[in-house]
């Protein structure tokens, strides 16, 4: 009996699944028959049209129809009712007086209302219901939507730095519909709670509040609200800046640790950072007496002249409306360094720079006075000074300058032509200028005073490079006294003013020192 049972289960189910397919076939079928929009917005004021209609009723008839209004809180109502026979009705509800059907007298296949001057309470669901035969009733629902435009605001909340979290900043859409959505954007380390509250008249007040344990750091940091609404077309930004209060946060600055005896124009710096400003600022030491060479003043606190009595701890003391800070700094006075001061590194270096300078300005004298003691020596000797080192003296002449033999006609070993001397001078006869003369002798050699060669006589042999010297001894070796011909040497001279002084000095400043040891006359031309 429990097995035919159990055979008889399964064509059971189908035939109830059949059944219940059929009824939701049927009604499905059924409300989509019933057109209308599924959502409408309004603003306040404004005036509503709810459409409705029955398109297709084949199969059925059509025998009345109902607007059904069921708020999001509270009772369903019916606010208008039409049939054929008796025609439209508006029961009493809080829309009688502002709903009518459109047209009036409608049709029963497009039974539209029009709802005027609608309010916030308005929102909510309206049902368009058909009583048809054989179906039953059919029907479709539209949303309406009230809108209201939120007025928007931010504001900080100035608190105290402290470990607790409170609420720092505060944004608002107030009066809205529907409720609005509010979201907060920065780097501060914090969160937001939102709360909402429905008003008389239906609208939506929105509360977001931001909350974080305050530190000196989160002071003047960026906070925007972003407020997202309905009737927006984008998020309303409203930017804050945090203010967070705090007692003076103070720093000692200015000392470098090289405050030695004697130094002048240093000082210590108080620089305090606080909200609200710190309104005093005041310089104390430990031991309570402040030095005679320091000078406060507001935050700045001046040293004329460090010395022992500097050598003390300095106290800086802020104040604002929220505290008072301390702080203080320590100085050790050092004594002098030994190294030299940048005066004496400049005057060493200025002495150095005239040092340079003046021999600088010696050896350009030494060149210049060169270069005129061998232009001076060029003009004296002329032309013939070429000659006189040619053909007088040589390396055949003798230590002495003197002649080595007798004779009217030549010397032996020697040059056969004797020096002429010329007075150059047109007023003034040769050797004026010591008044010291000596005679000579006609057909010989004049006496030559040998001496230590001069330094013009020195810079002037070294004027001949190696050429001209091998020029001028292959010269020598050609052209030969013993082999010159030619008379008898010939000199001279014009009779000086006292001729017993001729010899001396006259013959002293005339004679020249050569290379090879001879003295040559500079004012003699040898012929």
């Amino acid at each position: 009996m429990a097995r035919h049972d159990a055979r008889n289960v399964p064509a059971r189910m189908i035939g109830l699944l059949f059944f219940a397919a059929s009824i939701l076939l049927r009604h499905g079928t059924s409300g989509q028959r019933v057109k209308v929009e599924p959502e409408l917005a309004s603003y306040p004021g404004q005036t509503v049209n709810l459409r409705c209609a029955f398109p297709d009723p084949t199969g059925i008839q059509l025998t009345m129809v109902t607007w059904i209004y069921e708020p999001k809180d509270g009772e369903r109502m019916n606010i208008a009712v039409f049939h054929p026979s008796y025609g439209p009705n508006y029961p009493e509800s809080q829309m009688k007086g502002r709903v009518t059907f459109k047209p009036s007298p409608p049709e029963l296949s497009s039974p539209s209302i029009e709802i005027s001057d609608v309010r916030m309470t308005d929102e909510g669901r309206y049902v368009c219901e058909y009583a048809t035969y054989p179906d039953g009733n059919e029907q479709g629902i539209t949303q309406l939507v009230m809108l209201a435009k939120p007025v928007n605001s931010a504001t900080t909340v100035a608190e105290v730095a402290g470990t607790k979290p409170v609420v720092v900043a505060r944004c608002e859409s107030r009066d809205g519909r529907p409720a609005a959505k509010i979201r907060w954007v920065t780097t501060a380390k914090g969160n937001w709670t939102e709360t909402s509250k429905t008003g008389a008249d239906n609208t939506v007040t929105v509360t977001s509040e931001y909350r974080l344990a305050p530190t000196p750091t989160d002071n003047a940091k960026d906070l925007t609200c972003l407020v997202n609404h309905r009737t927006q077309l984008k998020d309303e930004s409203l930017p804050l800046k945090l203010t967070i209060r705090y007692p003076p946060m103070v720093e000692i600055e200015g000392y470098d640790n090289n405050w030695y005896l004697g130094r002048t124009n240093v000082g210590l710096l108080c620089k305090a950072n606080a909200n609200p400003v710190a309104h005093t600022v005041q310089w104390t030491t430990m031991t309570g007496q402040m030095p005679d060479t320091v000078l406060p003043k507001e935050n700045e606190l001046k040293v004329l002249k460090v010395d022992n009595s500097v050598n003390t701890t300095f106290v800086c003391e802020v104040k604002n409306s929220i505290g008072t800070t301390r702080e203080q700094i320590t100085i050790h006075v050092r004594e002098p360094s030994k190294t030299d001061s940048n005066a004496g590194v400049v005057a060493g270096a200025v002495i150095g720079s005239l040092l340079a300078l003046l021999l600088v300005a010696a050896l350009v004298t030494v060149l210049v006075a060169r270069s005129r003691r061998q232009q001076q020596g060029y003009r004296a000797n002329g032309g013939s000074d070429m000659k006189t080192r040619i053909f007088g003296g040589g390396k055949k002449a003798s230590k002495n300058g003197t002649s080595g033999g007798t004779g009217s006609g030549g010397v032996a070993g020697g040059n056969n032509n004797g020096p002429v001397y010329i007075d150059r001078s047109p007023n003034q006869g040769l050797g004026e200028k010591n008044n010291h003369h000596q005679p000579f002798t006609m057909g010989a050699r004049p006496e030559v005073v040998t001496g230590t060669p001069t330094a013009q006589d020195i810079l002037l042999s070294n004027e001949l490079d190696e050429a001209e010297r091998r020029k001028f001894d292959e010269m020598e070796d050609e052209e030969r006294y013993d082999h010159f011909a030619g008379g008898g040497p010939i000199l001279q001279l014009r009779p000086p003013p006292n001729p017993d002084d001729m010899i001396g000095d006259y013959m002293d400043d005339d004679m020249e020192s050569q290379r090879d040891g001879s003295v040559i006359s500079r004012t003699a031309v040898y012929v």
